[in-house]
């Protein structure tokens, strides 16, 4: 292109440059780089993936993901865009970081064509595309415009002096960074070139460019793995996260796009069988995958269950194709091993042709481009897994096919460990006689000595783990069970042995499709505990869904839930036997009314749903869950949850149903009312409420709350036998009012909790006498920091000794009334006709001198099971009188002494006994 001028301005975005040159300007032949990187370098292949060329010339092409923007923006952004964004912005050097097969190379060649055609980076007039690792043979010294001109012989004569001039319209792109054999460390090198017409080896070169003595201004587009430890200037870094499940599904619907049933089945296998390993993240894999699938849909054969299976069928492929006999195959697989572990042992990616001849590459070391990358460089020939898991299948078959080492498979995998990811995943897959058979059908059978080694050791290493409580390596045990495809196996090694409690919280997509399996496998199980599982995500719960449906019981605590993994538990609930869920602490909100479409049809009898953030706005919701007529809840446990008067009002219209079978309604800290407590009253009053226990914990009822709750235990349909006030704020004034309730013959109240409420003694005494009423029902009864006196106690104790009394707990602790006001409690206890078997005294000001009246009580009794001494002024004195009085006596199981002034001097003492906590 020629332009005449003796002054240019040029306006691009964000940058406005004005160049002084001759009257003739020289720009790139954009076609002449378009013909250049469209030229095939090679044809698309198994492992290989599909070429970068047809890729990047490709409409259809699915750009893979970065983790981040290059602000640091982490709303995960496709590669080509980040990058564009990033140099268009002014960013000088960009760097994408990603493992093999990631879509790196294809992402640069599908810049530099769109740059070729017009279609972006058009703030460049010149882009240099160089593949670093051809660039590791270039011998000799040459100057960086003889450089341009050997790589790119397109430029137009004369026209590098004229760019050298405006470095900031030059673009550099370097692929294959990993393969760079020279330190860009400067002060690892001979100082920077920094003449653009001084000759120096390509090495310095490159160097001069990145650290800018070269062309200082110019731009950079890098492409590397990751942890190279290459050292480059500051810049964008952008980590390729390759596919997430929406790309792979775009990719495999353009893959199958003549074929959109094919593409539909091809997705959902794929999803189910493999979706979960971190190599699906990789546009090389999804080739991979969706080749195998064609041909295997092409002949009308099954598609692969397992990772095993997809690479059984690569290299069962892949040894037909050489056509070799079984002899020569079987030597190319167990040279093939040999190589394979020693690039794990040795941590390098490949192999000179020196090492490959001493694997066992002798004849057919010309055959092994189907399995392998070869690359010519400057100290010879590099032989490299064109994957890892191929890597590691193939050590994997070569073990099992060779039996002539003395090596079994636990020395193989200790010599592994830590360096193979996946080797003893496909040596569980390989132990199962239906996968491998394709691979046998090419080399001929496996070892059934070495299989069965395998099988030996992992039942026993299987035993160990699944009695421990490690759930990563439960996790790993069900990794190798979902290989092997073999129900009976899973229920022969797990079904002994799980540990019902273990936590499997945090699971990773993979964790989650194996334990499913796992779970599948055994039927219904008792507990599925995910305990503080962090994100939830949607794909985890759809592959957790069926081993959820399987369980019991469900924990959640503490976990958090994506939006799209609560309607897949509530599927699970509504086709499952869970009778009890618990998510306590999960910040539902209104992602709670997405759940109650499965409570609606579910077994579910317990949910817990304790400081969920739920509130007014999805009270409806679970009304209406309670009143289908098919929900068999029980007990709801809605501590913490700010629904206030108006949720809660919602709930009790709901209590009032016949449909509604509730009994156990937890409201610890809900925000509510007196108008509550009316709506409650009217609910239990209508006679279709079933609820026989609420807990109104830490809600500040008032006496006109108290009023209607005593007005609802007086009448004769209110069906309520436990009642929970604690820290209600009640004032003196309501317990007379409460007592009069507990003196109606009709009141069925066994249990009653005045705990941390202000009592004054006339109250207190009222209700102490409401106690002996013959025929009163109360059983269990808390008055915890009540502020109650001497008189109280003793009042107590006289309707304990009455004859009449059905109390079999009674906590009184925090009420400083001391020995002599405690006293009358352990004449009650030694009285034939007291029934207590929990008693709680804590911090009532004890000491030693109650030793003589407390053991006697102790020794009388013939009911009381617990005594809770804690925080009293006991010392080392009374100890050995306390010891003997719980050895002597039948029905004491356990008495806590924790946090008295008792020292280590007397723990021995205790120990003797084994019922006595300290």
């Amino acid at each position: 292109m020629t332009i005449c001028s003796s002054e240019l301005h040029v306006s691009f975005p964000f940058k406005t440059f004005f160049f002084f040159f001759s009257p003739v300007i020289y720009a790139m032949d954009k076609d002449s780089v378009l013909t250049r990187m469209l030229q095939s370098e090679g044809p698309s292949s198994l492992l290989g993936g599909q070429s970068p060329v047809t890729v990047a010339n490709s409409s259809e092409h699915v750009s893979p993901l970065t983790s981040r923007g290059p602000d640091g923006n982490v709303d995960r952004p496709s590669l080509g865009g980040a990058v564009r964004s990033a140099l268009s912005e002014g960013t000088r050097t960009v760097v994408l970081e990603g493992p093999e097969g990631s879509g790196k190379t294809t992402a640069l060649q599908k810049l530099v064509v769109g740059w070729a055609r017009g279609e972006h980076l058009q703030n460049f007039s010149f882009v240099f595309h160089f593949r670093l690792g051809q660039l590791n043979v270039l011998g000799g010294a040459l100057s960086l415009e003889a450089l341009m001109l050997r790589h790119h012989g397109h430029l137009p004569q004369g026209s590098v002096p004229r760019l050298l001039q405006d470095p900031e319209g030059v673009l550099f792109v370097f692929d294959d960074m990993d393969q760079w054999e020279h330190s860009l460390d400067p002060s690892a090198l001979p100082p920077l070139c920094s003449d653009s017409g001084e000759e120096a080896p390509a090495s310095r070169l490159v160097a001069g460019l990145l650290h800018g003595s070269l062309l200082k201004g110019a731009s950079f587009l890098v492409a590397t793995r990751p942890a190279l430890g290459q050292q480059f200037p500051s810049g964008a870094r952008l980590p390729v996260v390759g596919f997430l499940k929406p790309q792979r599904e775009a990719y495999i619907e353009g893959f199958f796009c003549a074929d959109p049933a094919a593409a539909t089945t091809a997705r959902k296998h794929m999803e189910s069988t493999l979706g979960f390993y971190d190599i699906c993240t990789t546009p090389r894999f999804c080739w991979t995958v969706c080749s195998v699938y064609k041909s295997l849909m092409d002949a009308g054969a099954k598609l692969p269950d397992t990772l095993t299976q997809l690479y059984v069928d690569v290299l069962a492929r892949l040894i037909q194709s050489l056509r070799l006999n079984e002899a020569r195959s079987r030597a190319v697989v167990s040279a093939l091993g040999k190589m394979a572990s020693h690039c794990l042992l040795h941590q390098r990616p490949g192999c000179s042709k020196e090492e490959m001849v001493a694997f066992g590459f002798h004849q057919d070391l010309a055959s092994v481009g189907v399995f392998l990358r070869v690359d010519d460089r400057s100290d010879g020939t590099v032989f490299s897994f064109l994957s890892r898991p191929m890597l590691e299948f193939t050590l994997a078959t070569s073990f099992l096919l060779d039996a002539s080492t003395a090596n079994g498979v636990e020395e193989l995998l200790e010599r592994h460990q830590g360096r193979a990811e996946l080797l003893d995943v496909f040596l569980s897959g390989l132990s199962d006689a239906a996968q491998r058979r394709p691979l046998e059908a090419a080399l001929g059978d496996l070892d059934p000595g070495r299989i069965a080694d395998f099988a030996r050791w992992f039942r026993s290493t299987s035993e160990a783990t699944l009695k421990g409580w490690r759930k990563d390596q439960h996790h790993r045990c069900f990794h190798l069970l979902l290989q092997t495809q073999n129900e009976s196996l899973v229920k022969e090694v797990v079904a002994p042995l799980a540990r019902t409690g273990i936590s499997y919280g945090d699971p990773s997509l993979r964790d989650c499709v194996a334990l499913n399996y796992v779970f599948g496998c055994l039927g219904e199980m008792e507990l599925l505990n995910l305990y503080r599982t962090r994100d939830l995500t949607e794909e985890q719960a759809e592959a957790l869904a069926p081993a959820m449906s399987l369980c019991r019981k469900i924990d959640l605590t503490d976990s958090s839930l994506s939006s799209g993994a609560v309607p897949h538990l509530a599927s699970a609930l509504s086709r499952g036997v869970t009778e009890e869920l618990d998510l306590s602490h999960v910040r539902l909100g209104e992602e709670f009314r997405s759940l109650c479409g499965g409570l609606r049809t579910c077994k579910l009898r317990v949910l817990k749903l304790l400081a969920c953030e739920l509130t007014e706005a999805v009270c409806g919701d679970l009304a209406s869950a309670l009143t289908s007529g098919a929900a068999l809840l029980r007990e709801v446990d809605l501590r913490f949850n700010p629904i206030g008067d108006p949720g809660f009002v919602k709930l009790c219209k709901a209590l009032r149903s016949p449909l509604c079978r509730l009994q156990e309604l937890k409201l610890q800290k809900c925000e509510l009312t007196a108008a509550s407590m009316e709506a409650l009253s009217a609910a239990l009053r209508s006679g279709g409420s079933e609820l026989r226990k609420v807990d109104l914990t830490q809600n500040v009822i008032g006496n006109r709350g108290v009023e209607a709750l005593s007005e609802c235990l007086q009448h004769p349909l209110c069906k309520l036998r436990g009642l929970v006030l604690f820290d209600c704020e009640l004032s003196a004034a309501c317990w007379p009012r409460l007592s009069e309730a507990l003196m109606w013959e009709r009141c069925l109240l066994t249990e009653l909790d005045l705990s941390l409420n202000t009592s004054g003694e006339e109250g207190a005494l009222l209700l102490c006498r409401a106690l002996r009423r013959p025929g009163c029902p109360m059983e269990k009864l808390s008055l915890s920091r009540c502020e109650l006196t001497p008189p109280v106690f003793r009042e107590l104790s006289s309707a304990l000794k009455g004859g009449t009394s059905r109390l079999t707990s009674l906590t009184v602790g925090l009420n400083a009334v001391g020995d002599e006001g405690v006293k009358p409690l352990w004449e009650a206890v030694a009285h034939p006709t007291c029934l207590l078997e929990e008693l709680d005294v804590e911090m009532t000001g004890l000491t030693d001198e109650c030793a003589r009246d407390l053991c006697a009580a102790v020794r009388a009794s013939r009911t009381l099971r617990s005594l809770e001494l804690r925080n009293n002024s006991l010392t080392d004195a009374c100890v050995p009188e306390l010891v003997r009085a719980v050895q002597d006596s039948d029905s004491v199981q356990e008495m806590s002494l924790k946090y008295n002034d008792i020292s280590e001097d007397v723990f021995d003492v205790m120990d003797e006994c084994g019922k006595i906590r300290y």
